[in-house]
């Protein structure tokens, strides 16, 4: 705020002295700003349930809008009151989207305004409840209101994350005229230069729908989920970091976000109270620089990154042992499991330490880095247990405290598909290309993200259980007394029944995974100057794809040929160097 006024001051000063009065009312607004964030207008492609004989003409919703009421009248869908049964209908938007409604009225009987309610849903369950029911909540965002409807007008209510949005007229005994219903679509406006194409059109699915997920929650902040979870996040932006360096390349929320998590968190203090939330911000950065190599943002925070490592060497015992307090926490499913995350949190130790001693080093500080080398040293004589945990697993194989062919052999490959969530998965997706076995990580992708997908998902959610998905109904039918209700029946911890976000972005793993390891991209000098192309196709045939770099677009193709070997064609913008 302090430098919107002085920036504002300074352009009045501007305008005195060259004596020439303001045309434009907004110069004098100094809390304007502007943004990439836009707005689309969505009809609904489908009336998935009316109430009865109170809806006329429901279909009339499924055309194109122009958002403007008219005195002609013709062709508008009718509500009409007076019965026991309040007409009501359910409109799909077809894929999940962040924003509001706008209605649309016509000249209806009687020019007071007549009230509606809404509800907006993730699922159709979700929409067809009220508050309270099935853990339904309006936390974060309101999604079940009600509202006037004006004569002749248009309205527009809500923001929220939804699909599929549920009008019900309450004033039993009126009758309301409708031209238009449609959803404001919220997003950043901001091209995909990064893309995903193989032989497997489920890989290609699921990598659009991680990208999609992410792009959803690039709001005003980095936010890790639209409908619920509206908030910054530190821990869950590091998958969505890296699906937004592997489809979007640089964007302002991501520094944005950091900046504003580090001003309201003062040390010794956790970011959003959790140890390793602190540790993930250090992580972000030094991610951050390699993909981008702005040297000047790495060093306008150094400050309070080395005070933050400083506060985390205190909590390192004589021993080894990371002694982390505040609130101990890797991923949800993992939270009973206090020997994993202690194995987790011991393993975190040591990347943040070890990114702590490149960054001194990029910084020109040696004593630094050299301090922070021997704290890796120390915490790498204490090796921890993971007690059967694949998320505290994967962190020991990625940190470097067990040998990733091991931890693969012994935790994560067998029963792999159980105990895998949808945050730390992509740290198992990681630990399994580590171990050399990319085609166990594909399968794991291709059947538990697909799952989701399978269920009716547009975008990956919160958590998500296998076993949920058995005789379940999909997100997108109305629930049967035969089958489980995958939104409603299910869920834990925070996320019970419909308060489960079927938006998350730390579920997004998979985009990036399948560009960085299948696609083959890996960053090796910062600012992408210098990349490694290394593909595993496993079981595909083919793959292709983009990858966006401060420098311009990466365009590879890749073709197993009869033999087994992979012929690849690679196009690398100017500036950008490979290493073989």
């Amino acid at each position: 705020m302090q430098k919107g006024i002085v920036y504002a001051t300074l352009m009045l000063l501007s305008l005195v002295s060259c004596q020439q009065p303001s045309q434009n009312p907004s110069t004098h607004n100094t809390s304007r700003t502007k943004n990439e964030i836009t707005r689309e207008y969505l009809s609904p492609v489908r009336i998935l349930w009316t109430s009865g004989e109170g809806v006329v003409n429901a279909e009339r919703f499924l055309k194109p809008g122009t958002g403007q009421a008219d005195l002609v009248g013709d062709d508008l869908c009718t509500l009409v009151g007076g019965s026991e049964n309040p007409p009501s209908l359910l409109l799909d938007f077809g894929k999940e989207l962040h924003g509001g409604i706008e209605i649309v009225t016509g000249s209806f009987p009687g020019q007071d305004p007549v009230t509606v309610r809404i509800t907006l849903g993730e699922s159709v369950t979700e929409a067809m409840s009220r508050v309270g029911e099935s853990s339904a909540t309006n936390d974060h965002a309101i999604r079940d209101f009600t509202l006037p409807l004006p004569w002749l007008g248009k309205t527009e209510i809500g923001n929220s994350g939804f699909r599929f949005a549920r009008i019900t007229l309450v004033d039993s005994e009126r009758t309301l005229l409708l031209k238009e219903i449609r959803a404001i679509s919220v997003y950043r406006d901001i091209p995909w230069i990064g893309s995903f194409n193989s032989s497997d059109e489920r890989l290609n699915q699921i990598w659009e729908t991680g990208a999609r997920t992410v792009h959803l929650n690039m709001q005003e902040y980095l936010w890790d989920g639209i409908k619920r979870d509206r908030l910054v996040w530190v821990g869950d932006m590091h998958p969505e970091v890296s699906t937004i360096l592997s489809v979007f390349g640089y964007n302002e929320v991501v520094p944005k976000s950091l900046d504003m998590i580090s001003e309201i968190t003062e040390l010794p203090n956790w970011m959003n109270g959790i140890s390793s939330y602190s540790m993930w911000w250090i992580l972000i950065h030094y991610q951050w620089y390699m993909s981008n190599g702005d040297l000047d943002y790495l060093a306008k925070n150094q400050e309070y990154l080395f005070e933050l490592l400083d506060v985390l060497e205190t909590r390192i015992s004589d021993s080894g042992k990371e002694e982390l307090d505040g609130n101990r926490f890797l991923d949800w499913p993992t939270s009973p499991n206090k020997e994993a995350i202690h194995a987790g949190l011991q393993s975190m130790m040591v990347m943040t330490f070890n990114a702590g001693a490149e960054i001194a080093d990029i910084l020109e500080k040696p004593e630094l880095a050299a301090k922070y080398k021997q704290n890796v040293q120390l915490l790498k004589q204490y090796v921890p247990d993971p007690n059967g945990n694949k998320s505290g697993g994967a962190l020991l194989a990625l940190s470097g405290l067990v040998d990733p062919v091991d931890m693969n052999r012994e935790l994560l490959a067998i029963d792999p598909l159980s105990g895998v969530s949808t945050f730390y998965g992509f740290y198992v997706l990681q630990a399994r290309a580590m171990a050399g076995d990319y085609q166990g990580a594909m399968d794991v992708i291709r059947n538990y993200w697909g799952a989701m997908l399978d269920l009716g998902a547009t975008t990956f959610w919160e958590d998500f259980d296998l076993e949920w998905a058995k005789n379940a109904g999909r997100i997108d039918e109305m629930p049967t007394e035969i089958t489980n209700d995958i939104h409603a029946d299910y869920g834990n911890y925070c996320y019970v029944g419909l308060r489960h976000s079927l938006c998350h972005g730390w579920a997004s793993g998979p985009t990036t995974w399948l560009s960085q390891h299948v696609l083959g991209v890996q960053v090796i000098e910062p600012g992408c100057k210098a990349v490694k192309i290394d593909p595993h196709l496993g079981d595909l045939d083919w793959v292709e794809g983009t990858y966006p770099t401060p420098l311009g677009t990466i365009k590879v193709r890749h073709e197993k040929q009869s033999d087994g070997t992979i012929k690849s064609d690679i196009q690398l913008p100017k500036g950008v160097r490979l290493v073989k």
